[in-house]
């Protein structure tokens, strides 16, 4: 079987990242890196938005909204408790950390942490498939998560949500 396709599509998106890129996407374009997280919060509950008007495509924005919530997290840790943007952070560590910087209670960071550890590696790694439920269930959650913290800290000028 000849994989030489493969091998120079793999190639082009190497080099891809190697570039600047000539088009870089709108509303991304600044040297803060908590904003930056916080605007690519804003694209991915944009994009789950789209999809959701389409017919299907729930396993996708469930992906983005588990992904939106831990973005406008890291963007709070980053902007409002001195957290360095080298520094690495897992999953389970974004929801922890929210609770340890008073962003939320322990309590509701364990429930963050239960969801995502029970249900996005369900629909993500296991064979489990997204329903409609489910995906209405956590983008809600994802845009109150994002709006509660732009309230919480009285930047909501900074989000990009909705200006395409």
């Amino acid at each position: 079987m000849d994989s030489s396709y493969v091998e120079d599509a793999l190639t082009d998106a190497q080099r891809s990242f190697e570039r600047e890129p000539a088009h870089k996407e709108s509303g991304l374009d600044t040297d803060d890196d908590a904003l930056l997280q916080l605007r690519k919060a804003c694209r991915l509950l944009d994009a789950a938005r789209f999809l959701r008007t389409q017919n299907g495509y729930y396993t996708v924005v469930i992906e983005s909204s588990f992904i939106a919530i831990e973005r406008s997290i890291h963007f709070y840790l980053l902007h409002a408790t001195g957290m360095g943007s080298t520094e690495f952070v897992t999953h389970s560590d974004v929801y922890e950390r929210g609770a340890e910087a008073n962003l939320y209670s322990e309590s509701l960071g364990n429930q963050f942490l239960q969801l995502w550890r029970e249900n996005r590696s369900k629909t993500y790694y296991r064979q489990a498939v997204g329903g409609e439920t489910q995906a209405d269930a956590m983008l809600e959650l994802a845009t109150a998560v994002h709006q509660y913290i732009l309230d919480y800290l009285s930047i909501g000028h900074e989000c990009i949500c909705n200006r395409g």
